[in-house]
């Protein structure tokens, strides 16, 4: 399997200054999501550096289990086919022949090995000037979700809407396989996926009851402004995470 370096979180991430507990009104710049799994060995590394980057408030971060190692001798107890057709799907928009884990996805656009934290500042400096351009807030309230975007201005349109349900930490004693006798703990799990309209360029708002992604253990939700489809996705032009309980 292919694995990176285990590397600490810097103050600085791509240009970013300044602890992350001083960034709590800025808007996200990145959107990091690492494709994982319980069955493989070289995960454990990029699953904590991903909870290290997770405090930084300028990032929104995902943790998306695969299945597609869990004949390993271990069948990993958050994988979800979904998130394997996902990575499947960036395998495609990007031109890759395969994939891997742990993987990197950032702002939908850049593949990194999960475990290089250099690689993946590298991405969000690569994306800068063409991700996260647009402004979309996120509300709950009598438990309906609200998302809200604003005008294109920057020709990102058109791009679909996509609520993720997640669960904020989950901590897994591995018994078997490849990471047998191993207690990890997974932040901003991916739990439901849920696609909720498509942004044409206009400012526009929409809105869905809290329980279209409250499966069990969900207890915040991510929005993803993306473009491309399902099936090749593309760019994430505007992001929010907002907790449910």
């Amino acid at each position: 399997m292919r694995c990176g370096r285990v590397l600490m979180l810097a103050a600085l991430v791509a240009g970013i200054s300044g602890p992350a507990d001083a960034q709590s009104d800025t808007r996200p710049v990145a959107v990091i999501e690492l494709f994982t799994s319980q069955g493989c060995s070289s995960c454990p590394p990029a699953d904590k550096l991903l909870g290290e980057l997770s405090r930084n408030t300028s990032l929104i971060t995902l943790s998306l289990p695969v299945d597609y190692w869990d004949h390993l001798g271990w069948k990993d107890s958050l994988a979800s086919p979904r998130h394997t057709a996902r990575q499947w799907g960036y395998s495609r928009s990007q031109g890759t022949s395969g994939v891997y884990t742990p993987q990197v996805v950032v702002n939908g656009k850049v593949g990194v090995v999960g475990s290089d934290r250099k690689g993946i500042e590298a991405a969000i400096a690569k994306t800068r000037d063409s991700a996260m351009t647009i402004p979309v807030q996120l509300a709950l309230k009598d438990d309906t979700i609200t998302v809200s975007v604003a005008d294109d201005k920057n020709g990102a349109a058109p791009a679909d809407i996509w609520l993720c349900g997640v669960m904020r930490a989950a901590e897994v004693e591995i018994r078997r396989g490849e990471n047998r006798g191993r207690n990890i703990t997974y932040v901003n799990v991916g739990r439901h996926w849920e696609k909720v309209g498509t942004w044409s360029g206009k400012t526009a708002t929409w809105s869905v009851p809290v329980n279209t992604i409250a499966v069990p253990g969900v207890d915040s939700v991510i929005v993803l402004l993306q473009r491309g489809s399902d099936e090749k996705p593309g760019l994430i032009v505007g992001a929010a995470s907002a907790a449910i309980h």
